[in-house]
């Protein structure tokens, strides 16, 4: 049977696991330290695990350090050996996002069970034999990616929410075309179109205090309004302003839990020119004021 166990986190950033379904797994890291972090996790060999890194770069160690394998911004890590565990012992370097799914090779199995043929690890001369793999993050994972990364619905919707973007992902992974649905997302027509909307939120955030408006910013990244929304809206699921809210409200959260700010200085951090309005804002996003979260910490 399959063993996923022992989860240790030693990291100061945001790192959550998410069990979406029987022996399958997706792990998020977001480091947005200065400083490298660690994450491990006892996983044996009876799971395949896919990584996936959105933003900066990580290392896996593998042999008590005797071997490290990067992981690139953009770029994916498939990892199987049904001959040895395979723990995660990763390293994960300043502003880096990373997505893993994990999954037994049971169930795996199961979902393309038609396949078998076409995924040469799962072949019968194969099925003993490790399997490493590298590969670059296309557009349309990109899109589901960055959705998880940046989940923003009900809590109680998050684990069905998860379940369907990790196997949309592996549906996107082994995609013999690893095409972009022109129809369903116009934008994507152009790879060039994806870095600009990046390049968007990147600009929000480092200007969250005075952020532009929509037309600034779409003259910013010389991108049409109109695909400025409707690509934002693809790619992490909310408009800019939503979004942006909701990064303005996790950073005041985390300013608030240091202890080193009072409410109006936070408020002034994150864009607020009075505190009632950051204690309105703040209220509307966690159902509290800022007073009576820092009292509840």
């Amino acid at each position: 049977m399959a063993v996923i166990k022992d989860f240790k986190n030693v990291a100061e950033g945001s790192f959550n696991e998410t069990q979406v379904d029987q022996d399958v797994f997706v792990l998020t890291y977001q480091n947005e330290t200065a400083n490298n972090q660690i994450v491990e996790r006892f996983i044996d060999s009876g799971f395949i695990q896919f990584h996936f890194c959105l933003k900066g770069n990580s290392d896996f160690i593998f042999n008590n350090g005797n071997y490290v394998l990067n992981i690139a911004e953009e770029t994916s890590l498939l990892l199987y050996n049904p001959q040895k565990d395979l723990p995660i012992n990763l390293l994960v370097k300043p502003d880096c996002w990373l997505v893993s799914v994990l999954i037994s090779i049971k169930k795996f199995h199961g979902l393309f069970s038609q396949e078998a043929d076409y995924i040469t690890f799962l072949s019968s001369d194969n099925k003993d034999k490790k399997y490493y793999k590298d590969g670059k993050i296309s557009p349309s994972m990109a899109i589901a990616l960055n959705q998880i990364i940046n989940y923003n619905l009900n809590s109680s919707i998050k684990t069905l929410y998860f379940k369907g973007k990790a196997y949309e992902l592996l549906s996107l992974y082994f995609n013999r075309g690893e095409e972009a649905n022109i129809e369903q997302c116009p934008f994507l027509v152009d790879e060039t179109n994806v870095a600009k909307i990046k390049q968007a939120k990147d600009i929000v955030i480092a200007r969250m205090a005075e952020p532009p408006t929509l037309q600034e910013l779409s003259d910013e990244i010389n991108l049409s309004l109109k695909k400025l929304k409707e690509g934002f809206k693809q790619i992490y699921g909310d408009s800019v302003f939503s979004f942006l809210f909701d990064y303005k409200m996790e950073v005041a959260r985390k300013l608030l839990e240091t202890g080193s700010h009072n409410v109006n200085e936070v408020g002034l951090r994150v864009g607020y020119s009075t505190a009632s309005h950051f204690i309105a804002a703040f209220k509307k996003k966690y159902g509290i004021t800022p007073k009576k979260y820092i009292q509840s910490i």
